[in-house]
């Protein structure tokens, strides 16, 4: 079976690539807004106050390790929530980290 999909630098540009194409969603009512979207969803957070609250709107794990959230890639938390049909990617509002230029 072919894992080289799993190697840093693809894996990577796979990553940014799913968080570019997620519709992003910040703000009052980002939850209710978030499940009435279609397709994968990207919810922006500002700092670790912000994402530990849309932690416990979601019942995802608030943890955060040496200035990012457990369970992160590159900042970005990825579960699926009352559905398999789409992911949501917690991120902050900047996508530097992976190398991501806002649209």
């Amino acid at each position: 079976m072919d894992l080289s999909y799993l190697l840093e630098d693809k894996y990577s540009m796979h990553f940014a690539n799913t968080v570019k194409k997620a519709t992003p969603v910040y703000g009052a009512g980002m939850v209710l807004k978030a499940y009435n979207i279609d397709g994968d969803v990207r919810i922006k957070y500002k700092d670790q106050s912000d994402f530990e609250n849309i932690a416990r709107q979601f019942g995802i794990f608030e943890e955060w390790k040496d200035g990012v959230p457990r369970t992160a890639y590159k900042g970005v938390v990825v579960f699926r929530h009352q559905t398999s049909r789409r992911i949501f990617l917690v991120g902050p509002e900047s996508l530097k980290l992976l190398k991501i230029e806002e649209s």
